[in-house]
């Protein structure tokens, strides 16, 4: 059953429970309902408060900073979704994983990027954020003589999801506006502080107490591949094949493609040595691609047996088969099929090959200026050492013939040369592996968060220079996969600290208790720059929206005008209005549009 529906039943079942509750007189007065959310009022804290406000003229200065803070983001805010709602209106885009609705649900194991592994941490992440954003407002309450009528906590069932802090209305209308906006502005003042400690010290010593353990580490080994025959999986690190050591992917693929032996003895975590029989297994295609070759996850793999009658059983052996084989006749486990040997590719409107004569559609790329290519990494290669404007020969097969262009390069961001295309992965739309291990990019994520990757990490952005480059790149890890091009970053946790070593000052507390620090840090600083930054959206009744109209009333009151409430409200709902619009579409658009 989908775990939407679970909630939805268990939702159903606590709400109608509670209001029998409440109709027997059973729940304190202190305990009210609003549907399935619960909340539980106190006047206990008002004193503790009280003496923390005691330095106003501090706090009133916290709090102007804050005002600026969140003034800005408002207004990014603001322009980011409502030009991203134009986008979405002109152009809907197709709907993806992360457009499901579900995925705007900071709730792990609903939300597809937030593992349920961490669900402790991104919990306390979350209390820690609603904390200091309701104890941000009630001390600026105290500093501005502002009463507090209750305090308290918000529940979705029994989860805890919320607190609050009640300021009586009629002390609200009495305070200045300023001091009502410095109020509004604490809450998110607060949890950015709190992001950015969290991630200063992540950045700092925590990252830098953690390396990446050597070899190659495993993500997964495709089913039925030589690896996953041999019982090599998930947190395994490859780090010898034949007595050579390897540290990286590219490592793992040289030694393998310098032997075609049809066995080879392969060191897992310099402990143990497993030999792996080596098979060409199909572990990923393209739809459409003139191999014809679909693989089915849940399906027997697809084997390559031989070329042009030739037995392979490794990759190295298919290539030195097709070496002057522009189209050969593959056999498969799944039959034989006939089929150029080359890169797959979608041709660009506007680019080089379209330039050139190419039809804008998929065909398959054999040569580069005569020099054979058989998958993307060596179209990768053949374009390396190009530059812009460069002449070169392309050869292509389609439509069961060859076509030859003579393509001028365009220019890539940094100076090299392009074709125009968009590239498949593998050989003519299929991914083929002797040996069957997806790796994981342990050394990218390391680089990305501040730390030495070791050999091998390829930060798919620039490291240096702001200091804001970091926290950007913490905000965007868990959604990693559609904005870096690497699988989403699930934190330090489960298998996945199979991958790192910890040295320095902090290795003496170990492993486990780095690795949670760093997990409670990332996720903590990562939820409150979440809270902050949504609580600034300019739409009631979220912090932004009181602040706007607060600002809103100061500007109005200074204009000839009759009725400034009117003003006042026209402007702020309207506002909000199309803040709620751009979220709905920004949520919903995709599906409804497509």
């Amino acid at each position: 059953m989908d775990l939407l529906v679970v909630l939805a039943a268990v939702l159903v079942g606590y709400t109608v429970a509670a209001y029998l509750l409440k109709a027997r007189g059973l729940l304190p007065s202190s305990v009210r309902l609003s549907g399935p959310l619960t909340t539980i009022h106190t006047t206990r804290g008002r004193v503790l408060l009280t003496r923390l406000a005691r330095p106003k003229r501090f706090w009133r200065a916290w709090s102007n900073v804050g005002v600026g803070i969140a003034l800005v983001v408002m207004g990014g805010s603001f322009a980011l979704l409502v030009a991203q709602a134009g986008a979405i209106l002109q152009n809907p885009p197709e709907p993806t994983q992360v457009t499901q609705p579900r995925n705007f649900l900071v709730i792990p194991g609903v939300n597809d990027f937030l593992p349920l592994s961490v669900a402790p941490e991104i919990l306390l992440g979350l209390l820690v954020g609603l904390v200091v954003h309701e104890g941000g407002h009630g001390l600026l309450c105290r500093v501005e003589d502002i009463d507090i009528e209750s305090m308290g906590l918000v529940s979705l069932a029994v989860v805890p999801i919320g607190a609050f802090v009640e300021p009586s209305e009629e002390s609200q209308r009495r305070a200045d506006r300023g001091a009502r906006t410095r109020m509004f502005a604490a809450g998110v003042t607060n949890n950015f502080v709190i992001a950015a400690v969290g991630f200063a010290l992540l950045f700092g010593p925590v990252i830098g107490a953690i390396t990446v353990a050597p070899g190659v580490p495993v993500a997964d080994a495709f089913s039925g591949t030589p690896a996953d025959a041999a019982g090599i999986d998930q947190g395994d690190r490859v780090t010898a094949i034949e007595g050579r050591s390897v540290a990286t992917e590219a490592d793992l693929e040289a030694v393998l493609a310098a032997t075609e032996a049809s066995t080879v003895s392969v060191t897992v975590d310099d402990e143990r040595t497993v030999s792996v029989d080596r098979s060409l297994v199909v572990v990923g295609s393209v739809g459409g691609s003139p191999a014809n070759l679909t693989v089915d996850p849940r399906g027997d793999p697809i084997r390559v047996t031989a070329v042009e009658g030739t037995p392979v059983s490794t990759r190295a052996g298919f290539e030195r088969v097709v070496e002057n084989q522009t189209v050969a006749t593959v056999e498969t486990t799944a039959g034989t099929r006939t089929f150029p040997v080359g890169v797959y590719v979608a041709v660009s409107e506007g680019g080089a090959l379209d330039a050139a004569g190419a039809p804008v559609e998929t065909t398959v790329v054999t040569h580069i200026d005569g020099a054979r290519v058989t998958d993307q990494r060596e179209l990768t290669a053949a374009l390396d050492d190009t530059t812009a404007g460069e002449r070169i020969a392309v050869e292509t097969y389609r439509n069961g013939e060859r076509q030859s262009y003579e393509a001028t390069l365009d220019a890539d961001d940094d100076g090299g040369g392009l074709l125009g295309v968009g590239v498949f992965e593998g050989t003519s739309g299929v991914v083929l592996d002797d040996f069957g291990v997806e790796a994981y990019p342990a050394g990218t994520y390391l680089e990305l968060l501040g730390g030495d990757g070791g050999p091998g990490a390829a930060s798919p952005i620039g490291t240096g220079g702001s200091l804001l480059l970091p926290i950007f790149v913490a905000l965007i890890l868990p959604l990693a996969s559609f904005v870096l091009g690497v699988p989403n970053f699930p934190g330090f946790t489960g298998y996945w600290t199979a991958f790192y070593d910890v040295q320095g000052p902090l290795g003496v507390t170990g492993e486990p208790a780095v690795f949670l620090t760093a997990n409670v840090l990332f996720w903590a600083a990562w939820v409150n720059l979440q809270l902050g930054l949504f609580n600034c959206i300019p739409g009631y009744p979220l912090d932004g929206g009181r602040i706007l109209r607060s600002g809103t009333e100061a500007i109005v009151s200074r204009l000839p005008v009759a009725d400034r409430d009117r003003v006042v409200s026209t402007i702020t709902t309207g506002i909000g209005l199309t803040m709620l619009a751009s979220l709905l579409l920004l949520v919903f658009g995709p599906s409804l549009l497509n």
